[in-house]
């Protein structure tokens, strides 16, 4: 019998120590910036810049507002990065920039080797399909 209550008490403190190892792991949120493909996001800076970096400008551009606000648009789907200096070559952001596809409120139509994207805001229309899109499904076996 002291054995059984022994074996009890050692699976009962395996059983709150895998539990609190779960409870203390860090959950995984989303890093760096998320932007659409044909989209702009603004992102404010917590200090004035002085040297702008992306990765692939083919994935996402960004452009000057003023000294401490950005303009990032996404150009083609894909991950890149984007780094900004100060005056003193110090980081301000060094994120990781994931450029997306809008599902909502589009439709794909597959007709044989043609692939047709349409924007359906509330009335579907031929979307615009940029170089870069184009390439990527390509890239990507989309016919």
């Amino acid at each position: 019998m002291a054995r059984s209550t022994k074996s009890i008490r050692f699976f009962a403190g395996l059983a709150l120590t895998a539990t609190a190892s779960v409870l203390a792991a860090p959950a995984f949120a989303e890093a760096g910036i998320s932007v659409l493909v044909n989209q702009a996001k603004i992102v404010k800076l917590a200090r004035n810049a002085d040297t702008i970096i992306v990765g692939n400008p083919e994935i996402a551009d960004a452009s000057v507002q003023d000294a401490s606000t950005l303009v990032l648009t996404g150009k083609g789907f894909g991950v890149t990065n984007l780094v900004v200096l100060d005056a003193e070559g110090r980081p301000i952001v060094d994120e990781q920039v994931t450029v997306s596809r809008q599902s909502v409120n589009s439709v794909r139509i597959y007709r044989r080797a043609a692939v047709q994207t349409l924007s359906c805001t509330p009335v579907c229309e031929a979307a615009y399909v940029t170089e870069a899109e184009a390439m990527s499904d390509t890239t990507i076996g989309v016919p």
